[in-house]
């Protein structure tokens, strides 16, 4: 049998079709905009989404036997706010997990409601990009718009509306919003009340492996699909990505380097850290999980390459790289403020340290271990906790860099996988897909059959020394950074 994943990212829809043995038959991403109407504000319209997958399907399925079609699945951006009215038509252009709009909703869930019940609540406390304090900021600016509202959806989750008429979430996503109490998988009633909305307005909440129903007679009919294509539930995008990894079960760890980079430890217990500088959210394994996020990873460097020195050519920029461990300058690469663990978004980008001798690659350089130590900032709150992590499987676009593996490795000292398939979201979806419809007994085998590691960066000790060095000196410049980020808006 055929099992589809769809990965709705920032960009573009990425789009995998895969048989039951995890063999990739084909691969197809299509593009649409974004779109930022202010400083700081980030939307898309989900139409563009639902067009583009369409089409993406059309071009996936063009050459295989449909009608060995079984099932789809998602993984997609998190947190982003997408408002329907009672004819199920959208009201705005959805809020992107990026948008940094919210900082008064923010400051009121977290000062006057409290972190501690927030915590509570929902295992989690606010930040910026959360779904909650968009709501809140669209009830208080908007009025009319949230007036209209009939139901709230995650960004995934209106592709699965639209292909099966149910309107759905699932469990890792969910705990993004700062709605649902993850540690009970349900829905907050105080977070309800507090946001002004009710149960019926949010969406039924699935396992991620769970079907939510099948495709649409017209939806069958326009892709040439047999009508029992199960449409799957499917995961917030890291956690999908972790599915995609292997990163389930107890005490595994992934470090994905996308636009936002983030590190994602499985567990099989409900945990919190007690500063809340980690997401704790359920997994889509059917566990739990905590997750660093950092807003900007590889889209740091890619500012820097394109924006900055005016290259596409990363590699030869890398190339110059040559005296690890040594570098005077230092990056702090919070481009689009910070979520883990500093929760600001104030919080900007910065150089320090240059002199009259520092070179062009000193600064790539820079770029590219801030990245790795702002990751690092995140794996120092979970080893708090007393978890013990001693290697990492590492997805995305960044992860593609030679240079930059060998960075995380030592870096965070720790063993870096790379694996064979290196489709993150997208493969991940197509598994909880396949373990839907019977292919799988549960995402644990899934994983265990199909993921394959294809080499290891081992971090060498006499390095990794030199850079637990420069980290300590890394960690002494957001707080001393910080008041000034309060003054330069």
């Amino acid at each position: 049998m055929l099992y589809i994943g769809v990965d709705l990212g920032t960009s573009a829809v990425k789009l995998l079709l895969m048989d039951g043995a995890g063999h990739i038959e084909k691969i197809v991403s299509k593009e649409y905009p974004i779109y930022f109407p202010h400083p700081g504000w980030s939307e898309q319209n989900p139409e563009d989404w639902f067009a583009q997958t369409m089409d993406g399907l059309k071009e996936l399925l063009s050459e295989c036997d449909k009608s060995q079609v079984a099932g789809i699945s998602f993984g997609g951006q998190m947190h982003g706010l997408v408002i329907l009215d009672e004819k199920d038509q959208v009201i705005r252009p959805a809020l992107l997990w990026n948008d940094g709009r919210t900082y008064e909703e923010c400051d009121y869930l977290n000062n006057v409601i409290g972190k501690e019940k927030l915590s509570e609540y929902t295992a989690n406390i606010s930040f910026t990009g959360f779904t909650a304090p968009k709501i809140l900021w669209v009830k208080n600016k908007e009025p009319e718009n949230f007036a209209k509202i009939k139901k709230i959806m995650l960004p995934k989750d209106y592709i699965a509306y639209k292909l099966s008429g149910v309107h759905c979430t699932d469990v890792s996503d969910a705990s993004g919003m700062l709605i649902f109490d993850v540690k009970n998988r349900c829905w907050s009633k105080e977070m309800m009340e507090i946001c002004g909305i009710t149960e019926e307005q949010l969406a039924k909440v699935y396992e991620s492996y769970e079907a939510v129903g099948n495709v649409l007679p017209e939806i069958a009919e326009e892709l040439g699909i047999p009508k029992t294509v199960k449409v799957v539930a499917g995961a917030g995008d890291n956690a999908a990505a972790a599915v995609g990894t292997g990163t389930v079960g107890d005490g595994r760890c992934n470090i994905s380097l996308g636009t936002s980079g983030t590190i994602f430890i499985s567990s099989e217990k409900f945990g919190v850290d007690k500063y809340n500088a980690l997401h704790a959210f359920a997994h889509a394994d059917g566990h739990y999980h905590l997750m660093g996020c950092m807003l900007s990873a590889a889209s740091c460097n890619k500012w820097w390459m394109d924006e900055i020195i005016g290259t596409k050519d990363y590699a030869a920029e890398q190339k110059a790289i040559e005296k690890l461990g040594e570098n005077h300058v230092f990056f702090l690469p919070y481009l689009m403020g910070e979520r883990s663990p500093h929760n600001n978004p104030n919080a900007r980008g910065t150089f320090i340290g240059m002199t009259m001798d520092t070179t062009r690659a000193d600064m790539t350089q820079a770029v590219l271990e801030g990245v790795a130590f702002a990751l690092r900032d995140s794996l120092e709150v979970a080893k708090s906790l007393g978890i013990h992590i001693e290697r990492t499987k590492i997805c995305g676009g960044g992860a593609k860099s030679p240079l930059w593996r060998k960075m995380i490795a030592n870096i965070m000292n720790l063993k870096v996988d790379m694996i064979e398939s290196e489709e993150g979201p997208a493969l991940g979806g197509a598994m909880l897909a396949a373990v839907a419809c019977g292919e799988y007994k549960n995402v644990e085998e899934a994983a265990e059959k199909l993921v394959k590691v294809t080499g290891t960066v081992e971090p060498d000790p006499e390095l990794a020394a030199k850079y637990e060095e420069k980290y300590q000196q890394f960690k002494q410049i957001y707080p001393a950074c910080k008041p000034l980020f309060e003054i330069i808006k």
